[in-house]
This record gives C-alpha cells, sequence and structure tokens, in this order.
C-alpha cells in the first residue's frame, strides 16, 4: 500500500509507522507502539547477556628461584582459573642477573604446562617479553561424553523382556 494511506492508518490508531525491513523489495512497514517495540527488544538483549560468559585474560606469576611446593600451589591456582573458564597468561618474572638464564624460565613453563595438559590447550608458547617469559593457556572446550556400548546384560530400547516360562 502507499506510504501516505499507511502513515494514515497509523495516525487514525494513535501508532507509529515503522520499517522494520528496509532491504526488503518493496520495503517492509509495521503499524505499532514503537516505544514498546524498543522497550521488548532492549529487553531481549539484555536477556540475552545474562546467560553471556565473558572470558577474562588472568595471570599468574612466578620468579625462577620458586620452590617446588609453591609451583605446585600456583600451578592449583591456574588450574581453578581455567576450571572457571578464564584464560590464563603464565609468567616468569626475571630480575637482574636472572635474565642471563631464561632456559630455567622456559624449563619452569614447560613443567608448569605439563602439569595443565589435561585441561588447557597451549594458546601461545613461552615468549621473552622484557624481563617476563609468558605463555598463554587456554580451557579445552567442554566434550560430549562418548557413549559406552551397552553391556549384554542391559536391553536395547523398544525391546520387550521375554517372560520365562520355567516355574
Amino acid at each position: 500500500m502507499p506510504v501516505a494511506q499507511a502513515l494514515d492508518i497509523a495516525r487514525k490508531a494513535d501508532l507509529d509507522l515503522v520499517e522494520v525491513a528496509p532491504n526488503a523489495d518493496p520495503p517492509v512497514c509495521r503499524i505499532l507502539d514503537y516505544g514498546k517495540y524498543k522497550y521488548a527488544q532492549s529487553k531481549k538483549e539484555r536477556e540475552a547477556r545474562k546467560h553471556q560468559h565473558h572470558v577474562v585474560l588472568r595471570e599468574v606469576r612466578f620468579k625462577p628461584k620458586i620452590d617446588t611446593h609453591d609451583v605446585d600451589f600456583k600451578a592449583r591456582t591456574a588450574e581453578k582459573l581455567l576450571r572457571e573458564g578464564d584464560k590464563v597468561k603464565v609468567s616468569v618474572m626475571f630480575r637482574g642477573r636472572e635474565l642471563t638464564h631464561p632456559q630455567i624460565g622456559r624449563d619452569l613453563l614447560d613443567r608448569i604446562y605439563d602439569k595443565l595438559k589435561e585441561i588447557a590447550i597451549l594458546e601461545r608458547p613461552p615468549t621473552m617479553e622484557g624481563r617476563f617469559m609468558s605463555m598463554i593457556l587456554t580451557p579445552v572446550p567442554a566434550r560430549q561424553p562418548i557413549r559406552q556400548p551397552k553391556e549384554s546384560g542391559e536391553q536395547e530400547q523398544g525391546q520387550v523382556p521375554v517372560a520365562s516360562t520355567e516355574t
């Protein structure tokens, strides 16, 4: 229908003429209350945002002279962060002459990755950035459980149990 006629109908109903599909041929318009329409759209967006998980980059720092118990403790912290769904940046901070031995930091990062490889993927391998050597780990995506074949004692779906005639 012509635009003027649609506008006239909308004014008589005390509503708005809203173009909902401008790229269609011909463009599609609706007669509705625009305020209610905008409110409903914003409510849908808020509801959609509630169910999103925002991935955060968290950092766990080490020094090259760290003790084994402290490594285990910080590795458990990184594991907890990964299980929550966050990315983890594992860094080794070098001070003074420690910079001349970057292999110690690389060995430490390799040890940490070995502890976390079941729950983490290596997104960025260990690299030097100034006086820090760091790598980024991301959580392994949740997998669907593999369906095990049924044992011989269980019945397949749709089968009717056969009654025994022995007494």
